[in-house]
């Protein structure tokens, strides 16, 4: 009997985690035949939420062939609509840059996933490719940059298989689109016949003709009691000293050119130190891997619940994070927010793929809410924190600071250092 071709939305995923990109490419109507995924937690989440996701056997992909993955998938050459997935962003993140005094980039051995990325892509010829990263992927100073690895590699594959992909970067603030959270990340897009994308104009912010920001009380106020469970409660030296920063603010409260205590230097710590939610405003970024004084904190002085975080990545009500803790918010803050999935997959539905008719409003935002109370209260600075008070130097700019005495002599510094 003559196999039926695919529909015309069919998505190959690779390095699906959590299955955010996924699942708002799901709600924007495309169908996620198969899926790539070497963490055991993160499978277990898509089995127990999305069964009808083959997973790849194996998961990692520098172990599985390309046509083998196809066969697992049921496909072939041609059927894909949409070829999806972020690799691993470490060796191109502001963390690594500030770890390695540098982008260590295409150095990095775990950069490999992207000659990985790229033999999948010549061996499927999807209509359209969608790869996921931070910033940094798209610096490319001395040619070593992961965007110039890419636009080599697909012109190869043009010569040798007639197509036409040209690589498009766009960059987004996932909360000008109703996330209530400040993303910033850079999608890379193609098209088999070199058509590029329109980017969508912003639909949130605080411009004429804007929606409000949609806030972090939109997202989790419904969750907000003022009991938590224990396991919430913060740890470390600093914990006592987060009750004393208000919503929204985080350790520059407590400097010289803050309205607290002057406890620290101006710009002497990372953006995330002490930060705390503020109600009314999108939450700061999640992080995948937080220290033990890495915000985005709760406005009641805790840690972020996993429902409150799959929250304000969007991910749809009642979905379930597999495993402990570390490994659940891991997965989740290495997630591309569901909605920003939901609007780029209408976006190429309607502009690359053809179709018809495609709706602009997304679905997996959430509502505005108008019953959010005043602001959490603050308390004075514990008396043990007090002894850090005094005449504290400001950061001295951007690669002179302490790290730099720590990233020549090749040993670590102590944590929350802005290096």
């Amino acid at each position: 009997m003559k196999r039926q071709r695919r529909p015309g939305h069919t998505v190959l995923s690779l390095f699906t985690g959590a299955g955010g990109l996924d699942l708002g490419l799901e709600a924007a109507g495309f169908s996620i035949s198969i899926c790539v995924e070497l963490e055991e937690d993160a499978r277990r989440t898509l089995t127990a939420n999305r069964p009808s996701w083959r997973l790849a056997n194996p998961g990692d992909i520098h172990k599985i062939e390309p046509e083998g993955l196809l066969a697992q998938g049921d496909l072939r050459q041609g059927d894909v609509a949409l070829l999806a997935g972020g690799p691993p962003c470490q060796p191109f993140s502001k963390s690594a840059y500030w770890s390695n005094g540098g982008w260590g980039g295409l150095r990095d051995p775990r950069a490999s996933t992207l000659h990985a990325y790229l033999k999948v892509v010549e061996a499927v010829l999807p209509r359209v490719l969608l790869l996921e990263n931070v910033i940094g992927l798209a610096s490319n100073g001395k040619n070593e940059g992961g965007l110039q690895l890419l636009r080599n590699e697909l012109r190869a594959i043009n010569r040798r298989q007639g197509t036409e992909y040209d690589l498009q970067v766009i960059h987004l603030n996932a909360a000008d689109y109703g996330v209530p959270q400040v993303r910033e990340r850079v999608f890379i897009l193609g098209s088999i016949d070199g058509r590029t994308l329109k980017v969508p104009p912003p639909t949130h912010g605080d411009g004429d003709g804007l929606h409000p920001y949609r806030t972090a009380w939109d997202a989790i106020g419904d969750l907000d009691e003022e009991d938590s469970p224990s396991e919430l409660e913060p740890t470390g030296k600093w914990a006592g000293l987060l009750k004393s920063i208000p919503e929204g603010k985080n350790y520059l409260w407590h400097t010289p050119r803050g309205d607290g205590e002057p406890l620290f230097g101006w710009r002497t710590r990372y953006w995330s130190f002490l930060l705390k939610l503020s109600k009314r405003q999108p939450s700061w970024t999640i992080q995948a891997e937080p220290g033990p004084a890495t915000g985005p904190f709760h406005w009641r002085n805790r840690m972020l619940s996993i429902e409150e975080l799959a929250r304000l990545q969007t991910f749809p009500n009642g979905y379930q994070v597999v495993g402990h803790r570390r490994s659940a918010h891991r997965q989740i803050g290495n997630a591309v927010p569901c909605a920003l999935g939901e609007l780029l997959g209408l976006e190429i539905r309607r502009q690359l793929l053809g179709d018809r008719q495609v709706r602009r409003q997304l679905r997996l935002t959430p509502a505005r809410r108008e019953d959010c109370p005043r602001v959490h209260p603050c308390i004075a600075v514990p008396r043990t924190y007090l002894r850090l008070q005094g005449d504290h130097a400001d950061h001295p700019g951007t690669g002179l600071g302490p790290g730099r005495i720590w990233r020549t002599a090749g040993t670590p510094g102590p944590e929350g250092i802005l290096r």
